[in-house]
């Protein structure tokens, strides 16, 4: 089995433990996933299945999309609900003034990672350091945040939530981008829900729940996406036969249009997706050089 599957995961477990449940549905076969949610985090999380774990790293539309919820007034070790909470301040904050300081976070901004992360510093994840109480410089990374939208300002037990709309890059930590609005706001804030809506081409609208998945499993080749679902935006070649085996054994193929680094995904006549190439020039002409090589095809 060969594909992926759109995982709408439930709070409370591990990107991996998704597919530790699925493992045994899926015997001898390789599994992945595509960007990691926090165990509080709901939503889309992307499995790879078969040779489709080999191209995860030819996708390239690896922007995010969530649904987050954030506590006012407090702050968080963590940086979500999940760690231990000071208080700072019981002050409601203005509508105009969370809507200032979410809009101060739109564009390319740089980003420190928490400490609970998954990051490595000098071979060790920072999670496991902060456990053990250490605190290590982290270095700010580059990150963009396309659009963030304010969905409502709501009083629950005497804490002030606001839940907004986000769209990203990759790598952004979204309790992070909380704990900065709270930093701005001067009150602290921390990160109490959060579920990805999107992530690249996958939709939440059409994930399917893990249980369910679990519960049914007849239906996980029913709800296999192909192999190529996420790859759509590079340009497809359809070989001839005598080119097949050359693409089968690495080797590159003659093709006129072919671009210089471009990539390109190599097909048969009956639609199976034989490999990854990269366009390059040599002594020959326009070459299609193969980088991942799927002999069988994928359907």
């Amino acid at each position: 089995m060969n594909g992926f599957l759109n995982i709408d995961k439930p709070s409370g477990i591990t990107s991996y433990d998704v597919i530790r449940r699925l493992k045994p549905f899926l015997p001898q076969t390789r599994i992945g996933h595509l960007g990691t949610l926090d165990p509080i985090a709901t939503g889309v999380l992307p499995i790879a299945i078969g040779h489709a774990t080999r191209l995860i790293g030819y996708i390239r539309d690896n922007t995010k999309e969530y649904l987050a919820e954030m506590v006012l007034g407090s702050i968080s070790d963590t940086q979500d609900r999940t760690g231990r909470i000071t208080t700072i301040s019981r002050e409601p904050v203005s509508e105009t003034n969370i809507s200032k300081a979410l809009e101060g976070m739109v564009g390319e901004i740089e980003q420190i990672p928490p400490m609970y992360s998954a990051i490595r510093h000098r071979g060790r994840r920072l999670y496991e350091l902060a456990r053990q109480g250490m605190a290590v410089p982290v270095k700010p990374r580059l990150v963009t945040v396309y659009c963030l939208e304010l969905q409502e300002v709501v009083q629950e037990h005497e804490q002030q939530m606001v839940r907004f709309r986000i769209g990203c890059s990759s790598g952004t930590y979204v309790r992070t981008i909380c704990h900065d609005v709270g930093q701005t706001l001067g009150c602290g804030a921390y990160l109490n829900s959060l579920t990805r809506l999107r992530s690249g081409p996958f939709k939440i609208a059409e994930a399917c729940g893990l249980d369910y998945l679990v519960d049914n499993p007849g239906e996980l080749r029913t709800r296999l996406l192909p192999s190529d679902y996420p790859l759509q935006d590079i340009p497809m070649v359809v070989l001839e036969p005598q080119q097949i085996w050359s693409v089968a054994n690495g080797s590159p193929v003659l093709w006129p249009r072919a671009k210089d680094n471009e990539l390109y995904r190599l097909y048969d006549r009956k639609g199976h997706l034989l490999a990854v190439a990269r366009g390059q020039t040599n002594e020959n002409g326009q070459m299609l050089q193969p980088e991942k090589v799927l002999t069988r095809g994928l359907k």
